[in-house]
């Protein structure tokens, strides 16, 4: 999605993709039946979704078969900073630091989590990112 303007999926796709992401390309039944292992969320809701999401660009329809394959057409990762960064922008006033301490400050933070996050500061002193 280069050229194109971004499309924010809505919390029903971002489940959707999750899906995708996690499994790969997915016939609807699969994804509806993962989506049915945290609430109950009908077959033809599931396709209707993925049917828009398919218009949206965030994810392709492969029909050579009798059973439609879809896959997710936007990367996790850019997807993830996209929503952050407007989360971000809109709760935190564009504070990364106030973000931070009050996701630290609400949760519980495993030895291994505040590892990796003192690693990161300090790849980030290094380089100077």
């Amino acid at each position: 999605m280069t050229a194109e303007k971004y499309q924010k999926p809505t919390d029903a796709e971002l489940e959707i993709l999750q899906i995708l992401w996690a499994n790969g390309p997915s016939s609807v039944r699969f994804v509806n039946d993962q989506l049915n292992l945290h609430r109950e969320v009908g077959y033809t809701t599931s396709l209707k979704l993925m049917q828009i999401m398919v218009d949206k660009k965030l994810a392709i329809r492969n029909t050579d078969s009798r059973t439609h394959i879809y896959a997710a057409n936007v990367n996790e990762s850019d997807t993830q900073g996209k929503l952050l960064e407007k989360f971000l922008d809109r709760t935190f006033r564009g504070s990364a630091t106030q973000l931070v301490l009050q996701a630290l400050g609400n949760h519980k933070t495993s030895p291994k989590e505040l590892a990796a996050i003192k690693a990161l500061i300090e790849k980030m002193e290094t380089t100077g990112d």
